[in-house]
């Protein structure tokens, strides 16, 4: 099996990950007010993944997929690599609270790198973990067959 390459932070940031608070004020007497920025991990806005496992389908797919938090977003993002030689057909669905669903239909072509597939961001409706993301992959064709399904879930 190969590691797919996760480049978002994972987890929840802490008090440890603010932004430095930055004043607003007179110089002078060194009156103002304090207001501290969102959430930073590094150089932006911290990225929160929570992701399934990393799968490999005999026929030669390997994907992982994951719900992306940052700030008041949501989205889904399928990490994969297409090993079988020819094009498939691939839906990433994001789920969310009320029934809500995203589709994206993800272009998978037979060159063998690693790719990724995401869904459009969305105002989050409810904590992240009412969000579950959900990766098909098919041979190409109305009856396609059904290579791996990987999902946001363990």
């Amino acid at each position: 099996m190969v590691a797919l390459p996760l480049t978002v932070a994972a987890g929840q940031v802490g008090d440890t990950g603010r932004a430095p608070a930055a004043s607003r004020g007179d110089a002078k007497t060194g009156t103002g007010t304090v207001r501290r920025g969102p959430f930073l991990l590094g150089l932006g806005l911290a990225t929160a993944a929570r992701c399934g496992p990393e799968l490999t389908s005999p026929d030669g797919i390997e994907a992982q997929t994951c719900v992306l938090t940052q700030g008041e977003d949501t989205w889904a993002r399928t990490y994969y690599r297409n090993a079988t030689g020819e094009s498939l057909d691939s839906v990433l669905s994001l789920m969310g609270p009320g029934g809500r669903t995203v589709q994206t239909h993800c272009v998978t072509g037979s060159d063998d790198e690693p790719a990724t597939c995401e869904t459009p961001r969305e105002r989050s409706r409810g904590v992240p973990d009412a969000y579950t993301a959900v990766t098909e992959f098919a041979s190409r064709g109305a009856q396609g067959t059904l290579m791996l399904r990987a999902g946001s879930n363990s």
